[in-house]
């Protein structure tokens, strides 16, 4: 069939439009791909700055002439961070984003350089805190590790965490993965979704990230589980009765409470410091939990005297109030005193206890985690 002027201009004119669309199509393309440049800067270290980050953030290393292993240091710097207000070098701000002032973040409980992996987010604009929330919701419900969210407070520079409830708006946002708990570190898959999360919420809020290597994040939070697993002790004594027979609850209740212990929610026996902090419990040996409802008519065959060493300030302190009160246990309940393979406890057993205590709570200190202290309680969780 011939094909008539017609119909070749008409072909024409359809493949020259869409040559044209496709065109547009790659010119667009790569003009996201400027912006998203420009406001997802990787590769820039960790989201401290200057000295700090490079005393936090590089990986332990084990000094290879040493004639025994050499506890890692996580150093000091994270206790020596400015206050907020200090004059430090300004970020330079990415699409759509007005230069800010770049304020370190304070030591906080909730963004440690040394628990956790805190990312930076600066918005042109300010942003509603329930926005933000509304963004992150559904990833980070995905993380096994906690994810604090903080905010500059413009009024007075001061750096502080959002709550479920904050209605204000800021344009200074931190977010903060903890990266090592009692369950071990940071795997790279979720530290990679916490990366793509925060990045997706500085996308939709037009906000600036800088974002560190997430291989040397990784590192960092092998190394600190590492040296946490090291020190990480729990000492426990039991007291039996010395008959094989059991101790009446209303008899037990009245010697811990003497000996200054509250029987607590959780249905054991605690003592604690005068700044709140536990230093050890009092638990029953058996299933059964001490309720005070039910603790009178309550028998048990013995107690579990426990000290968890790198929660605690002053371990040999602790450690001899505990004992203390076991002794008095065993001594008015007629029982015995013995360690956690059943067997009595000796002179030396206990000297030898009060000596690894304080050994492990020297690394602890020596390796830049006070006992006892906020970063400890949250490591040693």
């Amino acid at each position: 069939m011939a094909i008539s002027e017609l119909q070749i201009a008409l072909i024409g004119a359809g493949a020259a439009g869409v040559a044209l669309v496709w065109g547009y199509n790659v010119w667009q393309d790569r003009q996201h791909r400027k912006t998203a440049d420009r406001i997802f800067k990787g590769g820039q270290g960790d989201a401290l700055t200057g000295e700090e980050a490079a005393a936090v953030a590089a990986p332990v290393e084990f000094p290879a002439d040493a004639g025994e292993r050499q506890e890692p240091h996580f150093g000091d710097a994270a206790d020596e961070l400015p206050q907020a207000g200090a004059e430090t070098e300004g970020v330079e701000p990415g699409a759509g984003a007005a230069v800010a002032e770049s304020v370190p973040l304070p030591l906080h409980e909730c963004a440690d350089p040394v628990a956790d992996c805190v990312l930076r987010l600066t918005a042109a604009e300010s942003l509603p805190a329930p926005a933000v929330q509304a963004m992150q919701a559904a990833w980070a419900a995905e993380l096994s590790k906690p994810l604090h969210w903080l905010v500059r407070n413009e009024d007075d520079g001061v750096w502080r965490q959002v709550g479920a409830h904050d209605t204000g708006r800021y344009r200074e946002w931190a977010a903060a993965l903890q990266l090592v708990d009692r369950r071990g570190a940071v795997s790279d898959s979720e530290l990679a979704r916490f990366f793509d999360g925060v990045q997706h919420v500085a996308q939709q809020a037009a906000a600036t990230v800088e974002l560190p290597s997430r291989g040397e994040i990784v590192m960092r939070a092998a190394s600190l589980d590492e040296f946490c697993a090291a020190v990480d002790i729990q000492f426990v004594l039991h007291v039996v009765e010395a008959a094989g027979g059991v101790f009446a609850g209303t008899k037990l209740r009245g010697v811990a409470e003497a000996a200054g212990l509250v029987l607590e929610g959780d249905g054991v026996f605690r003592a604690r410091d005068a700044a709140g902090g536990e230093l050890f419990t009092v638990a029953n040996l058996g299933a059964e939990r001490f309720e005070a409802e039910t603790i009178r008519s309550l028998a048990t065959h013995g107690l579990t005297l426990s000290m968890d060493v790198p929660r605690v300030n002053d371990g040999t302190l602790a450690f001899d109030r505990m004992l203390a009160v076991a002794r008095q246990l065993t001594t008015t309940l007629g029982g015995l005193l013995v360690d956690a393979q059943r067997a009595p406890l000796s002179d030396a057993m206990i000297d030898a206890i009060r000596a690894k205590t304080a050994e492990l709570q020297q690394r602890m200190r020596d390796g830049g985690i006070e006992p006892g202290s906020i970063r400890a309680l949250r490591l040693f969780s």
